[in-house]
């Protein structure tokens, strides 16, 4: 049965990286507690300095920058083009990766997901935009002061900045319009 809500980013827990070297806050999850047992993980995470990256064995990640002038990562030793916001970078949770800083503190936002056991797909939208999706989870996740969701035939819903809109156990092709600056996560499980 498809189920959906709202998650305001004033809700949202706070808890420590695993590398004890920051702090992030949770979006959403598909299961688990902590650091342990999840499948694909939502998060925010505020760095203030550059440094090392927690590791995710078994994991992919997606980062994006969300405020600030942006970060340039050393993965596994090799440098990224500089990352700049609403810029999407993915790259293997089991890599080294440190980051430096381009000007100062940063906020980003990271999907970390386990290949395995999902397949997803990431996009930066803006304006108006009606797409179809056939993933069983859709998260849209908003950047703008208001952003407008209607799933098929649904009231609107509205979004205020960093809010995201959870929808669980889609098994059709579902129409949605989005109206704002969003990312839209689709999940499938493999």
């Amino acid at each position: 049965m498809t189920q959906f809500n709202v998650l305001r980013a004033a809700n949202y827990p706070r808890m420590p990286w695993k590398n004890g070297g920051g702090s992030t806050e949770e979006i959403t999850r598909d299961a688990g507690t902590g650091l342990d047992g999840f499948g694909w993980r939502l998060s925010i995470a505020d760095i203030g300095e550059s440094g090392g990256f927690s590791t995710f064995a078994g994991y992919q990640r997606v980062i994006t920058v969300l405020q600030g002038a942006g970060m340039t990562l050393t993965i596994d030793g090799q440098d990224t083009r500089p990352l700049l916001p609403l810029d999407p970078f993915a790259f293997s949770g089991e890599s080294q990766v440190s980051c430096t800083l381009l000007g100062g503190a940063i906020r980003d936002f990271n999907l970390i997901y386990a290949p395995d056991r999902y397949s997803a797909r990431l996009q930066w939208l803006e304006g108006e935009q009606r797409f179809f999706s056939s993933a069983s989870t859709l998260l849209v996740f908003s950047v703008a002061l208001q952003v407008q969701v209607e799933l098929g035939d649904g009231a609107p819903e509205v979004l205020g900045l960093h809010d995201c809109l959870q929808l669980e156990g889609n098994s059709g092709l579902l129409e949605v319009a989005v109206a704002g600056q969003c990312c839209v996560i689709e999940l499938t499980v493999v």
